[in-house]
């Protein structure tokens, strides 16, 4: 396999910087490239010899990347006006054992499935602030899903649970010995959303599914969801069958999240720009520290690939290999392990970039080190339009403008 550092200038001309030094990983006959981490390092890694290749004219591409934002038809660039802080109240309820708590130490906190055997129950509500992306933070109501709790959210606190709620996520245990119970429960919910929040999403999870034999997963999940949807009045929610044993659990959360991003439009248009510019098959962009897909981009070439669930599947990968990262080099779980990934295989060539304050972008091309290294470099052009995407408010803030709390 062909070894490259990227394209960054040489330390020559950059005597202030330190490259990073290039780590690698095998198993069998794949070769993994890294690049740690360096406060004081460029996010390039460093430069082959040889001029570097680009794939449109000196300039033309630079230009093309600043009037990115000229050419978004969706409201125009996205520094026109202030940009407020979002703020989502999100409801995550089911009965208790349902494994509410689970899904969300392991998406939101870096648990791997295995850990979450220790969380115990929770009582009333565990209430927590996720930063996602640069202006938008996730209230996450964690209901405890005891009776007693669930019989005061829906009496006592019930105009204060279910006030001003973006997203209602209500986890069903497929193993349930009491379904009509859970079905009444979810019933009386829905109810109390419709009367305070009639505009809110709703999302169904059937959880554990992995407990079912696998030749009968497709007809009891197929039953299980016209009954909870004959239970839903207006609302029309969107089920996922989900497990915390396999990638499943991320498609579902990656689609909820992706309902909640800001400036989705845009973040689409320019990383559909993006990939055509660079030529590539499939691009991606995950959040930090979840490594949920917050949008990606496909080419023609790209949609033939037969495996539908290959997104979740990579968040999985990667969010396994941090916490790998992490366990054996003792850096917090939270935090980045690395800045640069390279794949190059004999049919595909994958890198995995730090990207902006709060994302990876991920992108697959056809073979070949010139195509790779040109790629690489105009993503890296491309990092400021995608940085003031990514946080408006601040953007905002450096043009004079107010930012408040919604």
């Amino acid at each position: 396999m062909p070894d490259t550092n990227g394209l960054d200038p040489s330390p020559s001309e950059r005597p202030s910087e330190t490259p990073p030094t290039p780590f690698y990983y095998y198993h069998g006959d794949i070769e993994l490239q890294f690049y740690r981490r360096d406060p004081v390092s460029s996010l390039a890694p460093p430069q082959t010899p040889g001029p570097a290749p680009k794939t449109a004219s000196d300039g033309d591409m630079e230009k093309q990347f600043d009037n990115l934002s000229v050419q978004d038809d969706a409201g125009g660039s996205p520094s026109s006006e202030p940009r407020k802080l979002k703020k989502k109240k999100v409801l995550l309820m089911g009965k208790s054992g349902s494994g509410k708590s689970s899904m969300r130490s392991i998406i939101f906190s870096n648990y791997v499935a295995k850990d979450t055997r220790r969380l115990g129950a929770t009582i009333d509500v565990d209430l927590s602030q996720v930063k996602f992306l640069g202006n938008l933070t996730l209230n996450l109501w964690d209901c405890g899903g005891q009776d007693a709790f669930m019989e005061n959210y829906l009496s006592q606190q019930r105009q204060h649970v279910f006030s001003n709620v973006g997203v209602l996520i209500y986890v069903f245990d497929i193993e349930s010995r009491d379904l009509e119970r859970d079905l009444l429960t979810y019933r009386s919910i829905i109810i109390a959303l419709s009367q305070f929040s009639p505009t809110s999403s709703v999302y169904v999870l059937v959880h554990k599914m992995d407990l079912v034999v696998p030749h009968q997963r497709e007809d009891i999940y197929s039953g299980r969801v016209q009954l909870i949807q004959s239970k839903s009045d207006n609302f029309n929610p969107i089920p996922f069958a989900t497990s915390i044993w396999d990638q499943s659990l991320y498609k579902a959360w990656a689609e909820i999240i992706h309902d909640l991003v800001p400036n989705l439009g845009q973040i689409e248009h320019h990383l559909g720009s993006l990939g055509k510019l660079i030529q590539a098959e499939e691009v991606l962009l995950f959040e930090r520290s979840s490594f949920l897909v917050v949008s990606s981009w496909c080419s023609d070439i790209g949609n033939e690939n037969p495996t539908t669930d290959r997104y979740e599947r990579l968040s999985n990968i990667i969010k396994n290999f941090k916490q790998t990262t992490s366990r054996f080099t003792g850096t917090p779980k939270s935090a980045e392990q690395f800045s640069l990934m390279e794949l190059k295989l004999s049919n595909f060539s994958l890198f995995l970039v730090k990207f902006t304050t709060n994302t990876y972008l991920a992108v697959v091309l056809p073979p070949g080190e010139e195509r790779f290294n040109a790629a690489m470099e105009n993503c890296l052009i491309a990092r400021a339009e995608f940085e003031d995407l990514d946080s408006p408010a601040k953007k905002g803030l450096d043009r004079g403008a107010t930012s408040t709390e919604a």
